[in-house]
């Protein structure tokens, strides 16, 4: 599907690897998960990605536990945006970060401004369906208008 027309230079990259795509530089990073979807599954690898695109720096936390990566990718330059995963925790703690640790991991990362993902688009585990969220901006405190969205569908409007 992805190499269909306009998709004709597809890669994959590993940990520390950097690829260009037009303006923009993404570059992979370790994040603490398991890739496998079923036990005999060991052939499935797992990413975070920064994008940079001019002056811009974009965050995708992939889907992680909790991790001291998100600290390499602190520079003089912020993270303009972080979308951090915050749910399916509960049970598994191992691959997946509370809403907590996702704040700080993307504080971890300089993020100037977050969408938190990953939460209430299907029952994938055992925490109520409104916690991750409620987490989140508990989570965030006074610095509540570092999030940008709180709901699923909601626009943001970023500058």
């Amino acid at each position: 599907l992805l190499r269909a027309d306009r998709y004709k230079d597809v890669r994959e990259l590993g940990w520390g690897e950097r690829a260009r795509m037009d303006a923009a530089e993404v570059r992979a990073f370790e994040v603490n998960h398991w890739g496998a979807r079923m036990r005999t599954d060991t052939y499935r690898g797992y990413n975070g990605y920064l994008i940079e695109a001019g002056r811009y720096r974009i965050l995708f936390g992939g889907d992680t536990a909790a991790t001291a990566a998100f600290r390499s990718l602190r520079t003089s330059r912020p993270v303009d945006l972080a979308l951090m995963p915050i749910g399916a925790y509960n049970p598994w703690i191992y691959y997946h970060c509370t809403p907590e640790q996702a704040w700080r991991m993307g504080n971890d990362a300089g993020a100037e401004l977050f969408v938190p993902v990953h939460h209430q688009t299907f029952q994938l585990s055992r925490e109520p369906f409104q916690e991750p969220i409620e987490r989140f901006q508990a989570a965030a405190g006074s610095h509540s208008d570092r999030v940008a969205v709180t709901r699923i569908g909601q626009e943001a409007h970023l500058s």
